[in-house]
């Protein structure tokens, strides 16, 4: 198929972007900026989307700003969805996130919005909804340590997928009609972030202490509970430890 991609230059799509090119797609990536080889055009402004989406299939829309997520994640994604409208896509993918109706984080409400958007959009969907990628999990981590102790809500609760499942789980969506609705792709392990944090320090040979804190409100409430994850959709196979073993 020839599929626009955007976002190809993020943490998902440089996964992405060879897995298709690799599967024997035409892909199109997309960037605000000029790129050799890349189709320019601004989800912001609407500017270069009729030229970006014009004679491909699909559409992987991968784009998200947690700074201008308004204007890129749901307008951006009105733009994006009529331009794909009018050019006649058959299939346009969104990746979002595993609970976002679940838990009242602001950026999660936007990427509600955004799939409202998609669904009221008449192009044909998929939602693939994923758990939170090890990276950030491994950023969390790193910033509760700054002081010395790891000072973390232990009882946060995670399932961390691995970005090269998420890339497969997108190919294998792709292959298939779209279904109009929500896939969701998790990992193959539901841990408390103390569980975490503990194979954490392990692989970096760190002897320093996990202080517990606790976050009060409902966002924590509900990560607490587990609404971040989908233990009846772990799709993943590539665990946290497999991130933590390459990486230190």
């Amino acid at each position: 198929m020839r599929i626009l991609l955007t976002g190809a230059s993020g943490t998902l799509g440089s996964a992405v972007l060879p897995r298709l090119i690799q599967d024997g797609h035409e892909v199109r990536p997309m960037s605000r900026r000029a790129r050799p080889g890349w189709v320019t055009a601004d989800l912001a402004t609407g500017s270069g989307l009729a030229e970006a989406v014009r004679d491909v299939d699909a559409v992987v829309h991968l784009a998200s700003s947690p700074t201008r997520t308004r204007e890129t994640d749901v307008e951006g994604t009105r733009r994006l969805v009529a331009a794909a409208k009018a050019a006649g896509v058959r299939h346009v993918v969104y990746v979002s996130i595993i609970g976002i109706d679940r838990v009242p984080f602001p950026y999660y409400r936007m990427k509600l919005a955004a799939e409202a958007v998609i669904r009221a959009g008449g192009v044909p969907f998929t939602l693939l909804r994923a758990a939170q990628f090890p990276t950030l999990i491994d950023t969390l981590l790193q910033w509760s340590g700054k002081l010395g102790p790891v000072l973390i809500d232990k009882r946060l609760t995670f399932q961390p997928v691995a970005v090269q499942d998420v890339a497969d789980a997108l190919a294998k969506v792709l292959a298939a009609d779209a279904v109009d609705g929500i896939v969701e792709i998790a990992g193959p392990r539901v841990a408390t972030l103390d569980e975490l944090a503990r194979d954490w320090l392990r692989a970096r040979g760190s002897r320093r202490p996990v202080w517990p804190i606790h976050i009060p409100g409902k966002v924590a409430r509900a990560v607490r509970a587990g609404a971040l994850t989908s233990p009846a959709r772990a799709g993943g196979t590539r665990t946290w430890r497999d991130y933590l073993a390459a990486k230190y």
